[in-house]
């Protein structure tokens, strides 16, 4: 392969030894082409990428946030066509690899990646703002700032690839209306500072503990809220809407140390900036998984169709753009759309783990390690076990079902701990929690605790049918 011999001959210009490994690096979302570059004592990544004009911007702002002393890969060489560039190791693990890896582990957006989404977020004001000062944007491609045509660009992009060839349906000069007064609001937030245009997990690397960035070549002036729109909003990271919350609030607090700026008029904005990033993003999914019919793209349209239902559902959407807020909203109930949520299994069932046990004989175990979960007690209600004719029958028995229901003042209870289960358990399917442990203990394990067990199993398969999957064990009948 040309590329792959000609940043062989680059990479040993550098190092003065012979790359002794060539790793191809898989493409993600552009056309470029990355190699991993191996001596006997050193490393480098080549890149290859026929788009001049793009090389250009991206060294031009390398090389300067490196002055900056920003995060970012050294240039360490350039070939002579403009075509190929060696850059510094950053590794293989990504913000995107890391929280997936965390996710495994424990079935939630763990503190740990917390953390290192707030590591990351604490950088972006100095890529915005201080990387903004003395940056050329004469080598900005496409265009030197996210402007009218910028934004234009995108819309028509969501358009034509993404509600076209989804066949989702709408009037074309309605929604081009709404998309000049949607772009009017747009242009109002203060757009001079440097955005990095797709500032996502998949563009942070994590080396030595810490957050580096990468991909930036499509940088431009424009508003801060963009940005922070396109990680929290990153689609297939799909960060619950509080742990969105809590990370907006330290990107803002770690803002205030750089500019002064009004809370409440910044959001406004930013709510904003979150629908026109999301439409860009559906539109590259379009053109890459409807257009160019790469599976992967199509993976990451159910988690961008969630994101527009939370928006909706919970009074996100920006005020005056009711045609398009129609649109949006056809897009979450389209035929069309679900089954690609149904193909890929994007919505993993919750599993929720129901269980009876006796208090005599221990508290049930945390079967995930995650130390969540109910323990509700059953000794406050009627028991049955102290009469000879239920003696030696449990709470699967018709004649217990019977006695609890009438006599054990069974039905409050479990009306009681439905509303409790119930609120945490759709908390828990919203961000996409993995277990819930519920268990019901009595003084034997044998009556009231098994019934209970049974009866919250039965209501919760009803209430959210596939939405979960239900483990019923009774521990000490188990045992028998």
């Amino acid at each position: 392969m040309k590329s792959k011999e000609q940043l062989e001959n680059i990479f040993e210009l550098w190092s003065g030894e012979k790359a002794n490994q060539v790793i191809t690096i898989p493409q993600s979302g552009s056309y470029r082409q990355y190699f991993r570059l191996i001596s006997s004592s050193k490393t480098a990544i080549g890149v290859y990428n026929e788009d001049v004009k793009e090389n250009k911007a991206f060294l031009s702002f390398t090389k300067h946030f490196t002055q900056q002393g920003l995060p970012v890969p050294k240039v360490l060489a350039e070939g002579q066509n403009s075509k190929t560039y060696l850059l510094s190791d950053l590794g293989d693990v990504s913000l995107f690899d890391f929280l997936q890896e965390k996710r495994k582990e424990v079935g939630v957006f763990p503190g740990s990646a917390v953390n290192a989404y707030k590591s990351a977020m604490a950088m972006l004001p100095h890529f915005q703002i201080n990387g903004s000062k003395g940056l050329d944007y004469n080598a900005c491609y496409p265009r030197d700032a996210f402007d009218r045509q910028s934004m234009m660009w995108d819309l028509s992009y969501f358009k034509y690839y993404f509600l076209k060839l989804a066949k989702i349906p709408f009037d074309e000069q309605l929604l081009e209306d709404e998309f000049q007064r949607f772009t009017d609001h747009l242009l109002e937030a203060d757009s001079d500072y440097f955005l990095y245009r797709d500032f996502q997990s998949k563009n942070i690397m994590i080396k030595d503990g810490k957050p580096h960035f990468i991909d930036y070549q499509g940088g431009r002036k424009g508003a801060l809220q963009y940005d922070v729109a396109s990680i929290l909003y990153d689609s297939k990271a799909n960060i619950p809407a509080d742990v969105k919350d809590l990370l907006l609030d330290h990107y803002l607090e770690e803002l205030s140390r750089h500019i002064q700026f009004d809370k409440n008029d910044w959001i406004k904005y930013y709510r904003s900036f979150v629908l026109i990033r999301l439409m860009q993003a559906m539109g590259a999914y379009g053109f890459r998984g409807f257009y160019e019919r790469r599976t992967q793209f199509l993976q990451s349209i159910p988690y961008a169709i969630k994101q527009l239902e939370n928006i909706l559902k919970n009074g996100l959407f920006p005020m005056g753009f009711p045609y398009l807020q129609s649109v949006l909203l056809s897009l979450t109930t389209s035929n069309e759309l679900q089954k690609y949520r149904r193909e890929f299994n994007t919505l993993v069932p919750l599993q929720i783990d129901i269980q009876s046990f006796s208090f005599h004989k221990g508290l049930p175990e945390n079967a995930h390690g995650d130390g969540g979960g109910f323990i509700f007690d059953c000794r406050g209600l009627h028991n049955p076990g102290r009469y000879e004719k239920y003696k030696y029958l449990n709470g699967m028995n018709e004649e217990v079902i019977e006695f609890l229901n009438n006599r054990g003042e069974a039905t409050e209870f479990l009306n009681n701990a439905y509303q409790i289960i119930e609120q945490t358990a759709d908390k828990y399917l919203n961000r996409e929690f993995k277990y819930l442990q519920i268990s019901f203990g009595c003084t034997g394990g044998q009556h009231r605790s098994v019934y209970c067990a049974e009866q919250m199993a039965t209501h919760l398969r009803e209430k959210y049918n596939d939405k979960v999957i239900i483990k019923l064990t009774h521990r000490e009948q188990d045992k028998v």
